[in-house]
């Protein structure tokens, strides 16, 4: 039988991304997306509701995100769920779901922070510098 694990959110930024390297070098960034959904109520009130997802990218695209990307940035955000568990100092199990992005769309220019803009999408592994997304490459 056929699976899918698939998700597509645009937002906007909560607050800066933060970048790491892990300890073989890879770029890991972290980076938290607030996408709102309103609709009216059976009393006629208006209603909205934000939902929160972490997102993380990994190598030339976290690099980029880092480097782009601001709280308040609207984002569209492409890749899959993926929940870890461990183990808390109180004894309980913990869990905490992520998107692990396969692409980000950066939407509008750095200082308007909404509308088009650029692309950063992960590079295949052993792909040369020639293919990396450069600072030049991108419209604002």
């Amino acid at each position: 039988m056929a699976s899918l694990n698939k998700v597509m959110i645009i937002g906007n930024l909560g607050a800066d991304p933060e970048m790491r390297y892990t300890a073989n070098g890879s770029a890991v960034t972290e980076f938290r997306v607030a996408a709102s959904d309103s609709w009216t109520d059976q009393s006629g009130e208006r209603r909205e509701r934000t939902e929160w997802f972490t997102v993380i990218t990994w190598n030339r695209l976290a690099e980029t995100c880092a480097q782009y990307l601001a709280k308040g940035r609207q984002v569209y955000v492409e890749g899959r769920l993926q929940t870890r568990s461990w183990d808390g100092q109180d004894g309980q199990k913990h869990y905490k779901t992520e998107v692990i992005a396969e692409t980000v769309r950066f939407l509008g220019s750095r200082d308007d922070r909404g509308g088009g803009g650029a692309y950063a999408q992960p590079l295949p592994v052993g792909a040369d510098a020639a293919g990396d997304l450069e600072a030049d490459d991108l419209p604002f």
